[in-house]
C-alpha cells in the first residue's frame, strides 16, 4: 500500500503541518449539519466507518472527504431510498445511526499472525517481482492498517510511535464483520465506479468502490460470468496480450501476496484475460485506472470472493 498521495504531497510543503486526529475525537465526533469538512476530519472518518459497517464500503478509511466517500454516501442513499446527491445531511446521519453509534474504537494487541506476511519493501519492476517468493506487506503499519480498512497514514496518526511489534496494544476503528450471503449477480457501474453485489431476490448485499479501465485499456461491456475464484493468486504477465510494464517484454509469473499486481484475490471472468481483483494501492482506487480489469481493496474483494461462485453474472454498465 503506497502512502496517501495527498498527505505525501502536503508533507513536501515547507512549514505546513497536518492537524492530528486522535482516536477519541473520532469516537466523539458529531454531525453539526452541512457538508462534511474540507480536508481531513474526525467526523469524516466516523462517517466512513459507519458506511463501512452498513456494507457500503468507503474504500480506505482516511478521514478525507473525497470521491470514494461521496460515491459511498450516494450508494447508501440509493439503497435506503433517500434523495441521491452524495452529500452528508441530517437524514443520512440518522439513517447511518450516527447519533447513537457505539463501539467506534477497539483496542487490539498485535500478534505474530498479524505480521506473518510482512516481508519488507517490494520492487516495482515486474521482472524483479518475479524473482520474489511473496509480495508481502512492506511494514507492520501497512499490514495492520489494511486489516482494519485504514489508510496507512491515518493508522499511524491514530497510533503514533512506530512500534507495532507483537504484544503492542493499538487503537483502531471497529470495522464491519464480513457480509455473508449468496451473491447471484454483480453490477459494475462505470459512471459511479461502484460494484453492487445482489442476491437472487435483488437485495443489495454490499456495495464497493472500484477502479476501472481507461480509454486506452477499457473495461469490458455487456454481461459476463464468474468462471472461478483464486485466493492468493499468482499473476500471469503476458505483454503480448495485455500491456507491457517497463522493459519487460517476456511472459512472467508474478508471485502471490497483498502487494502483488492483483492483490489477494482474482475472480476470473468469462471475458478472456479479465477479472475482478485486489490491489496493492487501495488509497489510489479513485485516482488511478486499471488495465481493463476491475480493481478493489483487498479486504473488499476477499469479502466478495467468499459470496460468489461459478456462474454469477457480472454486468458492466456505462
Amino acid at each position: 500500500m503506497r502512502r496517501h498521495l495527498l498527505t505525501a504531497a502536503l508533507l513536501l510543503l515547507p512549514g505546513l503541518s497536518l492537524a492530528q486526529i486522535s482516536p477519541q475525537e473520532v469516537a466523539e465526533a458529531s454531525y453539526p449539519g452541512g457538508r462534511l469538512p474540507e480536508g481531513q476530519s474526525a467526523l469524516t472518518a466516523k462517517v466512513q466507518l459507519l458506511l463501512d459497517r452498513a456494507d457500503i464500503s468507503p474504500g480506505v478509511i482516511d478521514g478525507y472527504r473525497g470521491g470514494m466517500t461521496t460515491s459511498a454516501i450516494a450508494a447508501f442513499e440509493t439503497r435506503e431510498g433517500l434523495p441521491v446527491d452524495g452529500e452528508m445531511d441530517s437524514t443520512v446521519w440518522q439513517a447511518l445511526g450516527g447519533p447513537t453509534a457505539q463501539g467506534i474504537l477497539q483496542r487490539h494487541v498485535v500478534t505474530q499472525e498479524d505480521l506473518a506476511q510482512v516481508t519488507g519493501p517490494n520492487p516495482d519492476d515486474y521482472g524483479q517481482m518475479a524473482r520474489q517468493e511473496l509480495l508481502g506487506y512492506a511494514s507492520a503499519a501497512e499490514a495492520l492498517a489494511e486489516q482494519f480498512h485504514l489508510d496507512q497514514d491515518f493508522f499511524e496518526m491514530l497510533n503514533p510511535g512506530g512500534s507495532y511489534r507483537p504484544g503492542t496494544e493499538i487503537t483502531v476503528l471497529s470495522v464491519r464483520d464480513p457480509a455473508q450471503a449468496e451473491v447471484t449477480s454483480i453490477t459494475i457501474d462505470k459512471s459511479s465506479q461502484r460494484l453492487i453485489a445482489r442476491t437472487a431476490s435483488g437485495e443489495t448485499v454490499a456495495n464497493y468502490p472500484v477502479a476501472i479501465g481507461s480509454a486506452q485499456t477499457p473495461s469490458p461491456s455487456g454481461t459476463h460470468e464468474v468462471l472461478a475464484v483464486a485466493v492468493d493468486p499468482t499473476y500471469s504477465y503476458r505483454p503480448d496480450e495485455n500491456f507491457q510494464q517497463g522493459s519487460n517484454d517476456e511472459p512472467l509469473t508474478i508471485p502471490p501476496g497483498p502487494n502483488g499486481p492483483v492483490g489477494t484475490v482474482w475472480i476470473d471472468l468469462s471475458k478472456p484475460t479479465y477479472g475482478i481483483h485486489g490491489t496493492p494501492d487501495p488509497a489510489e482506487l479513485f485516482v488511478a485506472q486499471s488495465h481493463g480489469c476491475v480493481r478493489m481493496t483487498n479486504w473488499d474483494v476477499e469479502e466478495l470472493a467468499a459470496m460468489v461462485s461459478q456462474g454469477v453474472t457480472v454486468e458492466f454498465r456505462p
